[in-house]
């Protein structure tokens, strides 16, 4: 297969700083797209990429899965797109199509395995994937998003990983006018779950440790904060809450949260990966038919449908651009929460 040479960043090894370096595209076949990246957003995901943190990365790493760009070739046999159309790339490029999950739209669940934007195995050059850390990408029409056209195009990017990641709890937990929502944790995650929470018609509560973040809360569209380090704060709103999407990255106690729940209610973890620790109390959870549930992205089709959604309700991201030089002190500002609340870098500066 023919192949052409853009410009990336990328980390060569677990340690290694993030740097420019050329890598290889393919040519576009009948079914693909070529698209100019004009912004990527910055997830930890990519940091944890770059430095092996979950194991299994492949290098050179050039992370980048909220890509927002247009089109500049387009396949043959590729009809819902053309070229100088917006478009959008999140975390998945490519998945078996066959399997239930994928006749379900839900292929971020392929049994088969989906194939990342970066670090998924590359079924036509080889090797591993490369994300939007680069100049140019070539994707399947059939799992590239058109991006609306009156929203600020810088402020998409995050939609493609963090604005999904809360919008498919919502709606399969059913969202919508009337339903009680809280949010754990405001950070790239949280602040997306309150505008799409909002959005839907939800009355939503932040979930804070500290009463530093009731004003941005509040400008973002919640309701209600509650300092979750206030007891008498957490008594008044036991047995409240329909959908509680928890965005904490790391081991935490969710216990003190489930007993706010409603009957029936679902606490919905989408920010950390691992065993919960002190031990899950199971006693509210039988008494009051309550769950404690995973959710990870979203498929082409439920993402399509949030940036639709986003469009109608004007709901973007809250971002810092940074140039791609910059992209070394982004991630040890994140490590920090230094961040209000995504990093969005100008591809130009590559």
């Amino acid at each position: 297969m023919s192949t052409f040479t853009v410009k990336a960043f990328a980390a060569e090894s677990t340690t290694a700083d993030l740097k420019e370096m050329n890598i290889e595209r393919r040519d576009t076949t009948p079914n693909d797209v070529e698209i100019d990246i004009l912004y990527c957003g910055v997830c930890h995901s990519d940091l944890h990429t770059a430095r092996n943190d979950w194991g299994g990365t492949m290098y050179p790493a050039v992370p980048g899965h909220e890509i927002v760009g247009r089109i500049t070739k387009v396949g043959s046999d590729v009809s819902k797109f053309k070229v100088g159309d917006l478009a959008g790339v999140g975390c998945i490029v490519d998945s078996c199509g066959h399997c239930d999950s994928c006749k379900q739209d839900l292929e971020q669940y392929c049994l088969n395995g989906f194939t990342g934007t970066y670090n998924g195995k590359d079924k036509h050059l080889g090797g591993h994937t490369f994300g939007g850390y680069s100049q140019k990408v070539v994707v399947d029409a059939n799992h590239v998003l058109k991006v609306p056209e009156n929203l600020d195009l810088a402020a998409v990017a995050p939609l493609l990983c963090a604005g999904i990641t809360t919008w498919s709890p919502l709606k399969h937990w059913n969202v919508g006018p009337g339903s009680k929502v809280a949010v754990v944790g405001l950070g790239g995650l949280g602040h997306m779950a309150i505008k799409l929470a909002k959005g839907l018609g939800a009355e939503v509560t932040l979930f804070s440790r500290t009463p530093g973040k009731t004003e941005d809360a509040k400008q973002l569209g919640a309701d209600h904060v509650v300092i979750s380090t206030d007891d008498s704060q957490m008594d008044s709103v036991k047995g409240k809450f329909d959908v509680i999407i928890d965005t904490v990255p790391y081991v935490h106690d969710v216990n003190p949260y489930v007993t706010t729940l409603n009957i029936s209610g679902t606490l919905v973890l989408v920010g950390y990966l691992g065993g919960l620790e002190p031990i899950l109390n199971t006693v509210p959870m039988i008494l009051g038919r309550k769950s404690v549930a995973g959710s990870v992205i979203g498929g082409i089709a439920e993402t399509q449908e949030m940036l639709d959604f986003c469009g109608e309700h004007n709901i973007v991201s809250e971002i810092e651009m940074i140039n791609m030089q910059d992209i070394n002190g982004a991630y040890e500002r994140m490590l920090k929460s230094d961040v209000r609340y995504r990093f969005v870098i100008d591809m130009k500066s590559l």
